[in-house]
């Protein structure tokens, strides 16, 4: 009798017990759940195991279904995520120092005019580019490049070494003074020395300082900004990069350091009749000017590398020909006018690199207070500055992140994209 009511109380512990397992094991992800590794001992087997009663089965089921539904629900309420399309960048005191840079370029300028028997210093192109500024007027000479002032410079420094030198010669060969020498022997020696400067040597001239500025660049790169170009192509693989620049330099010619992670690069001297038309409305500044002329052409080529490669991927069989939400566009920079200004008038989300101290940015020296000293290479007239300053503290508002170190950008673009 005993033994009878033993075994009864075995198997009915067995029957809750298999209930129990069935039940954890339902709740379980699959990865996690504990797998038999032997087959059953045979001592067990003298036990007959009996299904659990059909409550228990459905229990078992409705508790595994019903937290999927609740957090599907959940997930449908959730804002998706976005994605980028398209990133741009700011180039100087964004990605390297503008100020060391032009330093070494300018060593370069002043080596390579010694070689062609020129002796001049940096700071005398820099008055030279002021002064050819200033000739062309308040809007001409604001929207010309800086190309153009700086081709324009060497030449007329050239010529003016040239002159001096021809009406040495002059007085020598008269045994007078130079001041002493008339007016025509002078108006002949000016046109001398106009027809001796090559435009070929003011081009080597001038192609020798632009290549050592894109090689100082790549030297003088901020320490993150490769690592964060890493993590961001990492994270959006799709997305097209591109630069957006007002000065002379281009990342596809930097081909040791940011070369391979740019496809693309719009420079402000790319389109003369834009620049002209936005410094215009500069010199009537509410501040508003109108900088869309560049970030619209920028866009454009987005568009149409985009369209490429939709239509390579399309072939290739790798994406739906279907219609998803709007990608992203978001500019990043150091200046509030230009950067974030321009950019956020024509959609673009944005990013204000304000970073500490120790990376040695200038756009808040040169425009945040009209009186300040200016840096040795600056060539802005004092009313562009008044100006610009006006164009910063409408931008103000336009700023969607602001960083303080490049390390922060690949988080602050995924808050762009989360909606944060």
């Amino acid at each position: 009798m005993k033994l009878h009511l033993c075994l009864l109380a075995a198997a009915a512990t067995t029957h809750h017990a298999e209930a129990f397992s069935l039940r954890m094991a339902s709740d379980i992800p699959p990865p996690l759940r504990s797998v038999a590794s032997q087959p059953p001992s045979s001592t067990s087997s003298s036990l007959r195991f009996v299904p659990p009663p059909k409550s228990v089965l459905l229990a078992a089921v409705s508790a595994t279904f019903e937290p999927t539904t609740a957090a599907s629900s959940v997930d449908d309420t959730l804002p998706k995520t976005k994605t980028i399309g398209l990133l741009t960048f700011d180039l100087d005191d964004s990605l390297y120092p503008i100020a060391p840079v032009l330093h070494d370029a300018n060593e370069i300028f002043v080596q390579t005019m010694s070689n062609y028997g020129y002796d001049l210093e940096p700071n005398d192109i820099v008055e030279a580019g002021k002064h050819i500024r200033e000739e062309a007027g308040p809007i001409a000479g604001t929207a010309m490049s800086h190309t153009e002032v700086r081709l324009e410079a060497i030449r007329r420094e050239m010529e003016r070494m040239m002159l001096q030198k021809k009406l040495q010669e002059c007085a020598e060969d008269w045994a007078t003074e130079v001041e002493s020498i008339t007016a025509p022997i002078r108006s002949s020696a000016e046109k001398w020395a106009r027809a001796a400067v090559s435009q070929t040597v003011v081009e080597s001239i001038y192609s020798a300082w632009e290549r050592e500025r894109h090689h100082s660049a790549e030297r003088h790169l901020y320490p993150e900004i490769i690592s964060s170009l890493q993590k961001i192509r990492e994270d959006h693989p799709d997305v097209v990069i591109g630069a957006v620049t007002d000065g002379k330099a281009n990342p596809m010619l930097m081909v040791f350091s940011l070369a391979p992670y740019f496809d693309f690069c719009m420079s402000w001297e790319d389109d003369a009749s834009g620049r002209t038309e936005f410094f215009k409305e500069l010199g009537n500044v509410d501040g508003n000017a109108d900088l869309q002329w560049i970030y619209r052409a920028a866009y454009e080529k987005y568009n149409s590398i985009a369209e490429t490669k939709r239509e390579m991927n399309l072939a290739k069989g790798e994406i739906e020909d279907g219609v998803d939400d709007a990608p992203l566009w978001i500019h990043v920079g150091d200046d509030l006018a230009y950067d974030v200004g321009g950019s956020a008038s024509c959609g673009a989300k944005t990013i204000l690199l304000d970073l500490d101290e120790e990376y040695g940015q200038t756009a808040k020296i040169r425009f945040a207070d009209p009186n300040a000293p200016m840096p040795s290479w600056n060539t802005a007239s004092g009313d562009e500055i008044v100006n610009r300053k006006a164009m910063n503290d409408a931008a103000e508002g336009m700023v969607d992140k602001r960083v303080s170190r490049l390390s922060m950008l690949p988080d602050a673009i995924d808050d762009i994209l989360k909606g944060e």
